[in-house]
């Protein structure tokens, strides 16, 4: 039988949106998702609690204490929280959290930002999810979308909270990243347009270790879809074909491939991606495209569906995939010096991403690794290792698994502790024509606040050179 996480009460479900205005939501975790949802809350009636386990960026208290919403920070008070109707959590927060399995024992319905929100719009939702590209493609989506002078916002697992939008703007559409964490709390909540890139293991620990726990999570993004909807999904992919086995789907199916030829969705000829849909027909050499390698032309496959769907003009969609350029820390080209250049794949905190950077590089590498290994399997890289990576620079407290992993392979492997140590090293190491990758397939909270300090400091690092 297929997994399917949180609400088991029925109960709970049938409850879900029929809470009186003046009641009380709890909403724990005090970042963007929660503050958003705090904001949409009041504006909707309800009387809000917000609660986080730990301290609130001063920036957020702030927004919380102008708008007069009731906040507590480094803990919980357990009967303001169980007084609520409804919790809406971070997505951050598990299930094994001590308060959200009381919440549960009162059968409280706990939901995320991005359902809540989905209450107060009637905008066309288009969702991304997958273990890799999410961001890459979201943001392509994005792109070409506002290029064609559609009225649409950007959220879900980057930019401004959904709610904070819903909230404060009038968009006809959104464009929302959705992590596995924002599905399984998602239950009425239905995307007209829902793309799956891929389903590789990620976040095992949230899914008793079990990876069809975590490719059911992934496939709540079509829950809800009718026949007017669509689902774009990689037919490449093999847990995502495998997931679709034994469910099925209302919407209209759409498959990318650069593997075989597909009827209805979007494959690869002569280095050409060509999509059609029942109206629509679009080629274009994978050459032009802004965003190289292999799993950009899955990316970009994704995207042009998306945009073809909405009938969208040729020539839009061909200008926007020739001139995205993309987001921060994902294979962002940071510099050339002596000859070497040095790219910032920071936001590469998994072997896939990793494996998905190393595969589109096309000189010797240089690659720094390391970090908070969350179990890494590096069997993967090896073959990609052993063809372009001349010389290994650790990044982390404790970089014994990736000597273990590749010490047959790389004649050089050193170990830093900071990103500068990492870019004097990677430099020295180089030479002329070569590429240093920040890359680390590793989360990065040893050394740094969060993936996003660690590319900065990778930057500055490089600067100063």
């Amino acid at each position: 039988m297929a997994y399917e996480p949180r609400m088991t009460n029925k109960n709970e479900i049938s409850n879900l949106n029929h809470s009186p205005k003046g009641s009380r939501i709890a909403i724990l975790g005090a970042g963007e998702s929660g503050v958003g949802a705090a904001y949409l809350a009041q504006q909707q009636g309800y009387d809000v609690f917000v609660s986080d386990f730990g301290a609130v960026a001063p920036h957020y208290k702030d927004h919380l204490l102008k708008w007069n919403i009731s906040l507590e920070e480094n803990g919980h008070t357990e009967a303001e929280i169980l007084a609520a109707v409804e919790v809406i959590k971070s997505p951050g927060i598990p299930d094994k959290a001590p308060i959200i399995k009381k919440i549960r024992e009162k059968g409280i319905p706990v939901i995320s930002e991005i359902e809540f929100a989905g209450r107060y719009t009637n905008a066309k939702i288009i969702g991304i999810t997958g273990s890799n590209g999410k961001t890459t493609t979201t943001s392509l989506i994005y792109f070409i979308l506002k290029n064609a002078g559609l009225n649409i916002g950007l959220a879900g697992n980057i930019g401004k909270s959904f709610a904070y939008q819903v909230a404060t703007e009038n968009f006809d559409s959104y464009v929302l990243e959705l992590s596995s964490f924002m599905l399984d709390d998602m239950y009425r909540f239905k995307v007209d347009i829902a793309v799956l890139l891929n389903i590789t293991p990620d976040h095992l620990d949230r899914y008793d270790y079990k990876m069809e726990n975590y490719a059911a999570s992934k496939f709540r993004i079509t829950q809800n879809q009718r026949a007017d909807d669509v689902f774009i999904y990689c037919a490449d992919d093999m847990e995502t074909i495998k997931g679709m086995e034994d469910r099925s789907f209302n919407a209209k199916l759409y498959p990318f491939s650069i593997e075989k030829k597909v009827t209805t969705g979007a494959d690869l000829e002569n280095d050409n991606i060509v999509i059609n849909t029942p109206q629509e027909h679009f080629e274009m050499s994978i050459t032009e495209l802004a965003l190289q390698g292999k799993h950009n032309i899955y990316n970009s496959m994704a995207s042009g569906i998306v945009a073809k769907v909405l009938e969208l003009r040729n020539d839009t969609l061909r200008d926007s995939l020739a001139t995205f350029k993309n987001i921060e820390h994902r294979l962002e080209f940071v510099g050339k010096i002596s000859g070497i250049s040095f790219i910032n794949d920071s936001k590469a905190t998994n072997v896939n991403s990793t494996w998905y950077a190393l595969e589109s590089m096309t000189s010797d590498v240089v690659l720094i690794l390391g970090g908070v290994d969350k179990g890494n399997d590096y069997l993967m890289l090896r073959d990609l290792v052993k063809q372009k990576v001349k010389a290994i620079v650790c990044l982390g407290r404790d970089n014994q698994r990736i000597h273990d992993a590749f010490e047959d392979d790389v004649d050089i492997i050193v170990n830093t502790t900071s990103a500068s140590d990492a870019v004097q090293a990677a430099y020295h190491l180089a030479t002329k024509g070569d590429t240093v990758l920040l890359s680390p397939a590793c989360a990065s909270f040893d050394l740094f606040k969060n993936y996003e300090d660690r590319g900065n400091q990778f930057k500055a690092a490089v600067k100063e050179l």
